[in-house]
């Protein structure tokens, strides 16, 4: 019991912490929405990322989870000399797949 509430205390404790940090060069990556035109963009392939979406029992926020995405993929868009990301879909568990797009700007 006494491990069940200190696992839970450390969940709600980091539950506002933000783990993944910008990288500075996906600074100027930026996010499209899904299904947003990418005419003038030229594909340069898609990324994969993941992330922690629940600790023991306890479910991490989903907008939170969906922001570390985000910057994942954010930071994984220069080592392919891409610009923008677009999600393909929505999270699953943490999981996330991204369109990685050179647009002009």
């Amino acid at each position: 019991m006494r491990l069940a509430l200190t696992a839970f205390s450390l969940a709600l404790a980091t539950s506002a912490c933000t783990w993944v940090q910008i990288a500075p060069e996906a600074g100027a990556v930026r996010v499209i929405a899904p299904g947003a035109s990418t005419t003038g963009c030229e594909k340069r392939g898609e990324v994969a990322v993941s992330v922690k979406h629940s600790l023991a029992f306890y479910e991490r926020n989903a907008l939170r989870v969906r922001d570390e995405l985000e910057t994942l993929a954010r930071n994984e868009a220069p080592g392919i000399q891409a610009n923008t990301v677009q999600p393909l879909a929505d999270p699953v568990d943490g999981n996330q797949r991204f369109a990685a797009y050179r647009c002009a700007r």
